[in-house]
């Protein structure tokens, strides 16, 4: 959601995310819960049903667990939240060195471990060392 400057000038305007209530999140966690519930109980059926008519449609299986796994993916996405481990701030996109993309407020990469702010400092440290 992007807050914009009352005066409508473009130096002044700044994107900014606002957090959701916690209560709404945890609404929406409680509900995410219960769909990946019915669908992942869903999911045995329909296999259990094409086993047995012996037309297992594997890339309808595969569809279905994408959408589990996005779905718990939001669930650890709102948890994160919660437990306050994500700090937004206002860029965003960033990369490790190891590829890997960093989430939001990270310290640590979640891949390699590195610290995020390192391999900038480094990165200075080298170009001055060069000169």
């Amino acid at each position: 959601m992007a807050r914009r400057a009352k005066n409508g000038d473009p130096d002044t305007q700044r994107a900014s995310y606002v957090l959701p209530p916690v209560r709404e999140l945890k609404r929406e966690r409680k509900t995410l819960l219960l769909v990946r519930e019915e669908r992942l109980r869903d999911l045995g059926g329909l296999t259990l049903e094409m086993y047995k008519r012996d037309r297992f449609n594997a890339g309808l299986v595969v569809e279905r667990c994408a959408e589990l796994v996005a779905i718990e993916a939001r669930v650890q996405e709102i948890d994160s939240l919660l437990d306050g481990t994500v700090s937004l701030h206002s860029g965003g996109g960033a990369v490790c060195q190891c590829g890997a993309p960093l989430l939001l407020g990270a310290r640590f990469c979640a891949t390699c471990g590195r610290p995020v702010g390192v391999a900038v400092r480094e990165r200075e440290d080298d170009e001055a060392t060069e000169e």
